[in-house]
């Protein structure tokens, strides 16, 4: 009989390699596991914070001369079909695209903004009004609709806000989705790049089922979408100091980012922790929102802005910048009804854009020596001085100052190429002086005067208003005449000089501007 420490073993040669498989497979493992430890955690990216102006809210929010870096990107908002031509893209449904450069002044303002070094997005949809997807059923025209918009704000971002029913509208999504792949190819094919971010409803748990549809129609018809902003707003919950409404935010930006990670990993598109964080974006309703029990502050504005940086959104928002005020008389400093141009909120003196901002990535501008932004990027040493530029009347949208007109409130005039509109009845005031308190100016400044502009009509009275300019009649100072029905008054005495006609040395009349 043989002792058992004696025996030897006979091994199987599949038995040996099924062994040598499974050290290998656990060193492998061993190594990634402790690689995972070992290895710092990536950096967040930037995150990058421009918040959302309501273009045809009242008062209008005067987002061209931002006041500082948190105001000098903004998402304009919001351009939907128009009631009676589907295909025809509008600002709300009450202006379209030339109408809101006639009447609110648009394209200028955008100009000057951009001169300040601040830049604009544009956001299609909205809660009211109709998405152009979801009214204009013609893909060539639709297609269109969107190329207007964007070529002629020169966009090279958009933004999507998908909510009510365009959200349910599944054959508007499938073309909303099919024109901007198109959209996007146009633009590369170009040399440029065309961003394309969906605002969609969130809750605690993240999208909706909808909202997750229709991030998968995006990238299923093969868009690039750079990001899924979360409407972190309305979500029904009561808030208190010690039930902060950001809590809530930033529950449903982490669902949310998973969501987003999952859609575009389905799409074939894996993605990091950090990239997939970089794609996400969240826009609280600053202040007191649509329930009365919910109330977003600015403690919730710091935290949230700590939650972006820590994770690296690619968006912090806000809705919006026209009500990052507090409300004044005869309004209370605290509501619980939403106002469009105020928080609801005490703010004390505090912004909320600033807040959640703070730190982000932003885009600098140049503020002029009365503390609000300038007009123009700073001169370079071949630039003209104000005092060599020379208004042409030929060319300029709006009469040209004149130290002796008397201007009424809402009066618009050029001035060194600027536009500027009359805040209040002012004479004799340049127009662009320096002040120390931006209110102590009675002019603002609208933006530039652009290629293509030519005079507007002047103003009319009835006939009778004033006696009619006669070339054989002398005038001195303060008198008023008409000719062809518009009104003047003289400077200094004059005989034969026609009103409106320029003349070396200045003309003897200046247009009078009816009130109102």
């Amino acid at each position: 009989m043989t002792s058992p420490s004696s025996q030897r073993t006979r091994v199987s040669p599949w038995r040996l390699l099924v062994v040598l498989a499974l050290v290998g497979g656990l060193g492998w493992t061993g190594t990634r596991t402790v690689a995972a430890i070992v290895a710092p955690t990536p950096d967040p990216g930037d995150s990058r914070f421009a918040a959302y102006v309501d273009v045809t809210a009242t008062p209008a929010f005067a987002f061209e001369t931002p006041s500082g870096p948190a105001q000098s990107t903004v998402a304009l908002s919001f351009v939907v079909a128009d009631p009676q031509s589907p295909c025809t893209p509008t600002w709300g449904g009450y202006y379209g695209l030339q109408d809101a450069a006639d009447v609110l002044e648009l394209d200028r303002r955008i100009a000057q903004l951009r001169a300040t070094g601040g830049d604009v997005w544009v956001s299609f949809g909205g809660q009211l009004g109709t998405e152009l997807s979801a009214a204009c059923s013609d893909p060539d025209a639709l297609r269109t609709a969107y190329r207007d918009v964007i070529d002629r704000y020169d966009l090279s971002r958009v933004d999507l806000d998908i909510e009510g029913t365009a959200l349910e509208d599944e054959a508007g999504a499938a073309r909303r989705a099919a024109a901007f792949k198109d959209l996007q190819d146009e633009a590369a094919d170009a040399g440029r790049s065309l961003d394309v971010w969906l605002t969609l409803p969130v809750g605690p748990d993240g999208l909706t089922d909808r909202g997750v549809t229709t991030v998968e129609t995006f990238l299923a018809a093969g868009v690039d979408v750079g990001g899924v902003n979360g409407m972190t707003m309305n979500f029904g919950v009561v808030t208190s100091p010690h039930e902060p409404l950001a809590d809530v935010v930033v529950s449903a930006a982490e669902a949310l980012r998973d969501q987003v990670a999952d859609a575009f990993a389905d799409a074939g598109r894996r993605m990091s922790t950090s990239d997939s964080w970089a794609r996400v974006g969240v826009t609280p309703m600053i202040g007191q929102s649509d329930v009365q029990s919910e109330r977003f502050t600015l403690a919730d504005a710091a935290a949230v802005n700590a939650f972006a940086k820590d994770r690296g959104l690619g968006l912090v928002s806000m809705w919006s910048l026209n009500r990052d005020a507090t409300c004044t008389a005869p309004l209370p400093s605290v509501l619980t009804v939403v106002q469009t141009g105020c928080s609801g909120v005490d703010q004390r003196g505090e912004s909320f854009a600033e807040t959640l901002a703070a730190d982000l990535d932003l885009q600098p501008v140049t503020p002029d020596p009365a503390g609000t932004a300038r007009s123009t990027p700073t001169p370079t040493a071949t630039a003209a001085s104000p005092a060599d530029v020379v208004d042409d009347p030929e060319t300029s949208p709006y009469p040209i100052w004149d130290p002796y007109g008397t201007y009424p409130a809402g009066t618009k005039i050029v001035w060194h190429k600027q536009v500027y509109q009359a805040r209040f009845w002012t004479s004799g005031v340049v127009p662009g002086t320096p002040v120390a308190n931006e209110w102590d100016s009675p002019w603002t400044l609208i933006g530039p005067v652009l290629p293509g502009d030519r005079p507007a009509p002047l103003p009319t009275l009835p006939a009778g208003t004033y006696p009619d300019w006669d070339a054989d009649g002398v005038y001195v100072a303060g008198d008023r005449v008409l000719l062809d029905g518009v009104p003047y008054e003289a400077k200094w005495w004059s005989q034969g000089q026609e009103p409106g006609t320029p003349v070396p040395g200045g003309s003897p009349w200046v247009l009078v501007i009816p009130a109102g």
